[in-house]
């Protein structure tokens, strides 16, 4: 068993798919009208054939009480597998990327969080 998909809630899927692709260097796998949002998943550059991540709309009434929450307390939403936490940083701060969280160290790995422009702290890892 392994992990095929999985998801984080965005509130606009265009500028989502912007974020992901021309900032954090993912890749679009699929792009499908689903009524009026997209089935709409990025893979890795580096690993194509790999976890697809769903971009998936913030429609429901759930969503926004939970990603808040979340947000609040810090706590991201996804973690991204990067080679060096401190460098990528570097290359995204360069962008424009809002980091909650400088580059620190947690024993034997390294994490930063960003916010994602879309409504989510996402955590970068290195180490373990």
């Amino acid at each position: 068993m392994r992990i095929h998909l999985t998801s984080v809630f965005v509130d606009d899927q265009a500028e989502a798919l912007r974020f992901y692709t021309e900032v954090l260097g993912f890749v679009t796998k699929h792009d499908i009208p689903f009524g009026q949002d997209r089935w709409l998943t990025v893979v890795s550059a580096e690993d194509p054939g790999g976890t697809e991540l769903l971009l998936e709309p913030s429609g429901h009434p759930a969503v926004r009480p939970y990603r808040t929450a979340l947000v609040e307390d810090g706590i991201p939403a996804a973690s991204f597998a990067v080679d060096d936490v401190p460098a990528e940083y570097e290359r995204l701060r360069a962008l424009g990327v809002r980091f909650t969280q400088e580059p620190q160290e947690m024993g034997p790995v390294t994490t930063a969080v960003l916010d994602d422009t879309c409504g989510n702290l996402i955590q970068l890892v290195h180490g373990g």
